[in-house]
């Protein structure tokens, strides 16, 4: 179950990047990524979630165990949850949701500030497989125009 909700989770993402780097940003291209890539991924996140901590759905935690184990406020409560198939698929969909989320931000902020999309596309690339790396590039150069525009 795990492994094909984490297969599932990743097509979802990955045809979502190509809409956002490849397709005319129109209004429904923008809906189709916030509502069909993000929100799909966020709803699959919360269930997936309520789901194991609630008990209803096996995390595939190691022999030995207990889900009561985890807990959020210590590194190896954290690594409890990272030591289970389900842990790292609600972990990895957290990821998705979120990186995608700020390459949608990306894309429009730079559509915005008139910058081609040759120049967004390392950007969204580098967002789209590390994340903060990512957006800190693009924080960085989208920084003068920002300032010019008077636009944060």
């Amino acid at each position: 179950m795990w492994a094909a909700l984490f297969s599932i989770n990743s097509i979802i993402a990955m045809a979502a990047w190509l809409l956002l780097a490849f397709a005319p940003r129109k209004p429904l291209t923008h809906s189709a990524i916030l509502y069909l890539g993000v929100a799909v991924l966020c709803l699959v996140y919360l269930v997936s979630f309520v789901l194991v901590r609630g008990g209803f759905a096996d995390p595939g935690l190691p022999p030995g165990v207990a889900m009561t184990a985890v807990d959020f406020t210590t590194i190896e409560g954290v690594r409890t949850i990272f030591a289970s198939d389900g842990g790292v698929v609600i972990g990895w969909t957290h990821y998705l949701a979120f990186d995608l989320f700020t390459g949608m931000w990306i894309a429009r902020d730079a559509d915005a500030k008139g910058f081609s999309r040759l120049v967004q596309l390392p950007f969204l690339f580098f967002t789209f497989l590390l994340g903060p790396i990512g957006l800190l590039g693009w924080l960085i150069v989208r920084e003068k125009r920002a300032r010019a525009t008077g636009r944060g």
